[in-house]
């Protein structure tokens, strides 16, 4: 997408929201935003021609081969927070809303004696069961039909009567695309890690998922000055200029004529990078 898009692109955003204020940091946010979708589907495409589906609704991701290279090699180990916090399924309610008022989280896994994930409570498991509690009459026929499995779900006091399940979850040996995919699918902002027993060893969060599939503009400037630049061209790293915004690298400076196509076309295929200006000066 060029710049021009982007810049089309955010107008419309900004007008489809009526009286919301674009905030300074709302055009880096949305671009990153586009970065990572485009990360994880075009990886997701590349390894789902490899080898078939992986998700099982209640089975974790399993973990990709020893090929897996680039972002796709990446796994959830790599980026997973090993301090999970599950609670035990006979926490009462109360209890359970007041862990993820005190830590701060809108869920958490539920696990058995053995610490195998058997189920998610979350803020919506709460909200619902608070909502039916407060509720002054029960809907109609039709209503209570549509509402039959939330009302039963609520009349539960603990997190093993509260809690979603199965759990979905991923394996640390899983490539964070896939982690990644199943989070937005699933519309999950954190994913319980077992182990291949189903035993919690951690959480990986969206943010981090995100964070391994796009890299900052910084990251991006220093392979092409490193790799291409000193590497692949010998020169010296700041013989040219180069800037990163968003992914889009601009470089400037003298090369000889013979090698710009060659340096140009090396910088488009970094990965991230989505687009490339072009301010040399032929020699």
């Amino acid at each position: 997408m060029s710049q021009h898009e982007h810049h089309a692109a955010g107008a419309e955003a900004r007008g489809a929201v009526p009286g919301r204020d674009w905030r300074p940091d709302e055009a880096h946010h949305q671009e990153t935003l586009l970065r990572y979708l485009g990360a994880v589907a075009s990886a997701s495409a590349a390894h789902a021609a490899e080898r078939p589906p992986a998700h099982v609704l209640g089975q974790p991701v399993p973990a990709a081969g020893p090929e897996s290279e680039g972002p796709a090699g990446i796994q959830v180990r790599d980026v997973m927070d090993a301090s999970a916090v599950p609670v035990p399924g006979d926490m009462p309610f109360l209890d359970i809303a007041r862990n993820l008022s005190r830590e701060h989280l809108g869920s958490v896994p539920v696990v058995d004696a053995e610490d195998t994930v058997v189920g998610v409570v979350s803020e919506s498991d709460l909200l619902s069961k608070a909502a039916v509690e407060a509720a002054e009459h029960r809907p109609g026929p039709i209503g209570r039909l549509r509402a039959h499995r939330l009302y039963e779900k609520a009349k539960g006091e603990t997190a093993s009567t509260l809690m979603t399940s199965p759990a979905i979850t991923v394996l640390p040996g899983t490539p964070v695309v896939e982690a990644a995919w199943l989070a937005a699918r699933s519309r999950l902002k954190r994913l319980p890690v077992v182990d291949y027993r189903g035993r919690l060893v951690g959480i990986v969060h969206r943010d981090a998922l995100l964070g391994a599939l796009v890299r900052d503009d910084a990251k991006i400037r220093e392979e092409i000055q490193s790799r291409i630049i000193e590497h692949d061209f010998h020169l010296d790293r700041d013989s040219l200029q180069v800037s990163v915004d968003n992914g889009v690298v601009s470089v400037g400076g003298t090369l000889d004529s013979t090698r710009l196509p060659q340096l140009l076309d090396e910088i488009r295929q970094v990965e991230d990078v989505t687009d490339v200006v072009d301010r040399l000066t032929a020699a």
